[in-house]
Formats: structure tokens, sequence, C-alpha cells
């Protein structure tokens, strides 16, 4: 059975770091598509980085040069390194894993992520000024 399971959310200043990570279960994540996700209030969720099997990897624009996504082989762990916080990160922040031999979608392909994924229950990240 396949499960994710979020965790390293919390509330931090304008500024500072944090790192989420996404234990899986069921499966292999170095061996399939693996991407973050994020949800502001009153929002769409949106994409911020994805990870490839071959270990390509995109980013959000919004994000570029501050996040950092891995996987973690011995944990069976996708990771996300974020500095330089800014609070329009802010969100609650989701996991989503492509179970299928397919490279990932564009980050902005949203319907391909919601429907052919598995998902998360998410971690919430505050970031303030």
């Amino acid at each position: 059975q396949v499960q994710l399971v979020e965790s390293g959310g919390g509330s931090v200043e304008d500024g500072e770091s944090l790192t989420l990570s996404c234990a899986a279960s069921g499966f292999t994540v170095r061996h399939f598509c693996m991407g973050w996700f994020r949800q502001a209030p009153g929002k769409e969720r949106e994409g911020v980085a994805s990870i490839d099997s071959d270990g390509s990897t995109r980013f959000a624009d919004s994000v570029k040069g501050r996040f950092t996504i891995s996987n973690d082989d011995a944990k069976n762990t996708l990771n996300l390194q974020m500095n330089n916080l800014k609070p329009e990160d802010s969100g609650m922040y989701y996991c989503a894993a492509l179970i299928r031999p397919a490279l990932c979608p564009p980050l902005d392909y949203r319907g391909r992520w919601y429907h052919e994924c598995h998902w998360g229950q998410g971690t919430q990240v505050n970031v303030s000024s």
C-alpha cells in the first residue's frame, strides 16, 4: 500500500530555512517521479519542485536558487531544503508520487499531477516578516 507522510513544517521568520521530508512506503522513491506542491489559503495548489528517477530536477521560478529537492535512498524519503524563506512561501506543502514508468509532468500541468499521483496529507509552513 502506497503511503506518503510529510513532516518538517513549522513557523519561521523571513530569511530562515526549513527542511521538509516525505517518508514513503509501498514503493521506492528513487525509482519514480516525485514532487512537492504547496497551497496557500484561497489559492490553487501550485508546483514547487520535482525530481525524476534519473535525478533531473525542476523548480518553480519563485523558488529557484533557494529550494533544493533530493531523495534520501537510505530512508526512502523525499526532501525539500528551503533556504531564505519568504512570507509568500507560506502554505500547506504536499508530497506527490507518480508511481508508473513516466517522466515528471511539468509543474504547471496540475491536472496530471492531481489525477495521476498519490498524495500525502501535507505539512504546514508559516513564514513571518
